[in-house]
């Protein structure tokens, strides 16, 4: 009887330890928090939290890495990390419309901006035989700029500065232009358009109403047929 409650014990104790174990390694290689969010809140709010945990995952913002009132930049001797920094920062001040060429409204950075412009030379027809140059001397310089390891210097960085205004102008033209085709389509179209011819209406129909002396005959015509049938009902009865 005793090593049979020793037995149990032991099995009790291993039988903790090991679900304890099976704990702590769910929660070390589980990436989410310990205790699911909004846990014992009402489902609106739950349902709230997860909607607006959801929207995180889409926000992509990469801050301003160089202002422009910097002391660096006065100095005489400008390292190369600013030159980085600021060819970075160039993307966004290059006033580019990215939604005229398939791109999002605001201004595109990182991997975005390079997914951009390869989709400019590869599809865009404005980009592919005559500028292709340009867009390969954008990727070149942004990719030294961000990921290179060599020399960026001032140098480096005017001849980026050059192609990426380049770029913006070429855009602007383009985008400006295709407006004004559209214009003078829309216009050419209005003035050769016809006007449908309007389907002629039905005959309408007219219904006349009795007049006030038609509608008094019928009812005195009534009584004066009830008068005389009284009359001879009375006359036959008193034969």
């Amino acid at each position: 009887m005793i090593m049979l409650g020793l037995c149990l014990q032991v099995f009790v104790l291993l039988f903790i330890f090991v679900k304890r174990q099976i704990m702590r390694f769910a929660m070390k290689s589980r990436r989410g928090p310990h205790v699911p969010l909004g846990h014992n809140a009402p489902k609106e709010l739950r349902q709230e939290i997860d909607c607006g945990l959801s929207k995180v995952q889409e926000i992509r913002f990469e801050p301003r890495l160089l202002s422009e009132q910097d002391d660096r930049l006065q100095s005489g001797g400008c390292y190369d990390y600013l030159y980085r920094m600021r060819a970075l920062d160039a993307i966004r001040d290059s006033d580019i419309p990215f939604s005229e060429l398939g791109g999002t409204p605001t201004a595109v950075t990182g991997r975005r901006f390079r997914a951009w412009l390869l989709d400019l030379r590869s599809s865009h027809s404005l980009f592919c035989s005559s500028r292709s140059s340009l867009i390969d001397t954008l990727l070149e310089g942004y990719h030294n700029a961000r990921h290179g390891t060599g020399v960026f210097g001032e140098a480096e960085f005017v001849k980026y500065k050059e192609a990426l205004n380049e770029l913006a102008s070429v855009v602007k033209s383009h985008s400006s232009s295709t407006s004004l085709d559209q214009h003078h389509q829309l216009a050419a179209k209005d003035l050769t358009s016809t006007p449908e011819p309007t389907p002629p209406s039905p005959p309408s129909q007219v219904t006349y109403l009795p007049s006030a002396g038609q509608r008094t005959k019928r009812p005195k015509h009534f009584l004066e047929l009830k008068n005389f049938k009284d009359k001879y009902n009375t006359l036959e009865s008193t034969f």
